[in-house]
């Protein structure tokens, strides 16, 4: 062989190798950096998303996500699945697995992924599913490669692009690739920005961001929600098509005219026998709200929630009368039905957009687009708003609680969109009443009663406790009054005022040997039944804001009955602690020898504070978990 041509070949081989080897080892977890190993769960190796909107009635979406998963707190990162309906088609789906060293395990097609209805406990809307990876891992660490692609005639949602989406997650290169028309609308906000991101392409018809080496974050407790601490882009398009129908986002008035229009017309129609029950059920009522509590309570009674996953579903509701006749729905459904219902006895109602979760999010008023994950409803009452939610069948009228509570809601209305904020419960409002008394004899023994009022973001902490089962109700005081020792429950009821919003629990409870007690001498703790259990842990080099998203206030009267034959030797002092997170006072009144009543007050604020009053915070919490757990001393007389 000529020489020439055998060093050719030679030099062909060992570059063929050499980029088998390498397109091999692309996927080996050892060639992971130390750096995005620290405090991850898992890395994303490569999550690129090139989203192709080729017209106000098409968008394409390809997605290539490499994960490598280093233990069983890292699977929710491989994040493989679509959701899909008949706009919304699913065109192709693979998974591979990788071994720790990058060689192929196994290949994962569109047959061997879970397919299923994204609703839950219904069939209603079949057309609605969910599909994605069910894999159990052998070994950590593995790699999977997961590629997608999705189109879609609704080009209302364009996708947010979060390269950092989770805690214990690092991010090695993310990628996002949009093109669309010049005559769209196209538009985006950049929220949370570091130097680890880069707009690379910024033009009339693309855009393109490069994340690298992004760190993971450990979670730190009393954080902002990610979506306030994490880089993100929103986008959407000014002219957009959702549900068959074109739509326009310029204003927050055009787009709410629009929505009533053209998505939601036509949906509210009812069976003229359902709107002569509801009348008759109404009767000579006249009073709006009044005529609504009825109306609410019927819903409550009659339909149920079934949940569609997000982004299934669209934003159209079902049908009124389909509700009507089939008794359930998701949020957009029972509001609408509930709207529909209010209509017959002339009571007008909006649709209300919005993101619920015990978490605060508001929609972003600044940037005009379809957003939110849930739907409640609005009655207009003297230039205010009382908000229903219509998926709960106990919660009470008006009452919002801690899902949909103070945040930048849309509210739909026929003459066009407004942003508007619901409910606030304020620090005071949020109550937690406690009054009571317990005796303690010779020995250290404990029997007490003592009834709890809670009222505000409080009372959502605990009215389903009358629901609760007697085991589930046992384990939950036993942990409520944990720091009682061998706490036996003698009896509980309940008092649940929906008018009042008011829920009251009242107990008779004892213990053996809840005082100390040596040679001649008990020791216990006055503040039997509400102390602060919860330490708050210290962080050192704290990042994030300090956020405490509700406050409350607490109030213990408490009379306690000493045992005879016992002298008190030490009372603990009163306290009075004032503070930029709260107050907080005890009073500890003699009444005689045997008699002692204790009084205390602790009020949390909310607010939002820089990571360097975290460990303010901390001190504060202390004190007042210490003044909590300060101890009576009595000697035997």
């Amino acid at each position: 062989m000529n020489y020439k041509i055998t060093r050719i070949v030679s030099l062909f081989f060992l570059f063929t190798t050499t980029f088998l080897f390498a397109q091999k080892s692309d996927y080996s977890a050892l060639i992971v950096s130390d750096s995005l190993k620290e405090n991850a769960d898992a890395v994303v190796r490569l999550n690129q998303i090139d989203i192709v909107i080729a017209s106000q009635r098409s968008m394409n979406i390809k997605t290539k996500r490499v994960v490598t998963v280093f233990n069983e707190n890292g699977l929710d990162a491989v994040d493989a699945n679509e959701n899909y309906d008949k706009s919304s088609p699913v065109k192709s789906i693979l998974a591979t697995v990788y071994d720790a060293f990058g060689k192929e395990i196994k290949k994962i097609k569109r047959a061997d992924f879970k397919d299923v209805s994204a609703v839950s406990g219904s069939t209603l809307f079949s057309n609605n599913r969910y599909i994605y990876l069910d894999y159990t891992p052998i070994q950590y660490p593995f790699t999977v490669v997961f590629e997608s692609e999705t189109e879609t005639s609704n080009t209302a949602f364009i996708p947010q692009w979060m390269p950092l989406r989770d805690y214990a997650v690092s991010i090695e290169k993310s990628i996002l690739n949009v093109s669309f028309p010049s005559n769209l609308g196209f538009k985006y906000k950049e929220f949370n920005f570091s130097n680890s991101i880069k707009k690379t392409i910024d033009s009339p018809t693309q855009l393109s961001y490069t994340a690298t080496k992004i760190l993971a974050q450990k979670e730190e407790v009393a954080s902002p929600s990610i979506s306030n601490l994490f880089p993100r882009v929103m986008m959407g398009l000014e002219l957009f098509h959702l549900e068959g129908v074109d739509g326009n986002a310029k204003t927050w008035t055009e787009f709410g005219k629009w929505y009533n229009e053209k998505i939601l017309q036509g949906t509210t129609d009812l069976p003229e026998e359902t709107k002569a029950k509801i009348k008759a059920l109404v009767g000579t009522e006249t009073d709006p709200i009044k005529k609504a509590q009825i109306i609410y309570k019927y819903v409550q009674g009659k339909s149920r929630y079934v949940s569609i996953q997000v982004g299934i579903g669209g934003w159209k509701p079902m049908l009124a009368g389909d509700v009507d006749r089939l008794g359930y729905g998701d949020c957009k459904a029972l509001s609408n039905y509930t709207k529909a219902l209010l209509n017959v006895v002339d009571v007008p109602a909006y649709d209300v957009v919005l993101y619920g979760g015990s978490r605060k999010r508001n929609i972003e008023s600044e940037f005009v687009s379809m957003q939110g994950n849930h739907m409640i409803l609005a009655i207009p009452v003297d230039n205010k708003y009382v908000f229903l939610e219509c998926t709960s069948q106990v919660d009470p009228f008006g009452y919002q609680g801690t899902f949909t509570d103070d945040r930048d809601v849309l509210v739909i209305k026929p003459e066009g969109g407004e942003i508007v904020r619901t409910k606030i419960y304020e620090d005071v409002s949020n109550t937690q009443v406690s009054k009571g008394a317990y005796s303690i004899d010779e020995n250290g023994d404990f029997l007490g009663k003592i009834g709890i009022v809670s009222e505000g973001t409080q009372y959502n902490q605990k009215f389903n406790n009358e629901k609760l089962s007697p085991t589930e109700m046992e384990k939950f005081y036993k942990d409520y009054w944990s720091t009682i020792n061998n706490l036996k429950i003698k009896k509980i009821t309940f008092k649940n005022d929906s008018d009042k919003i008011s829920f009251t629990e009242n107990a008779e409870i004892s213990a053996v040997n809840y005082g100390n007690v040596a040679a001649n001498k008990m020791m216990f703790a006055l503040n039997a039944y509400n102390p602060l259990k919860e330490s708050v842990k210290r962080i050192r080099n704290r990042k994030n804001p300090l956020e405490i998203q509700r406050g409350s206030i607490d109030i213990d009267e408490i009379e306690i009955a000493l045992p005879v034959n016992f002298l008190i030797e030490f009372l603990p002092q009163d306290v009075e602690i004032k503070g930029k997170f709260g107050e907080y006072k005890t009073e500890i009144i003699k009444k005689d020898n045997n008699n002692i009543v204790y009084k205390r007050k602790f009020l949390l604020k909310k607010g939002l504070y820089t990571n360097k009053e975290y460990d303010d915070f901390r001190l504060f919490m202390e004190q007042i978990s210490r003044n909590d757990n300060a101890k009576i001393i009595l000697t035997k007389s």
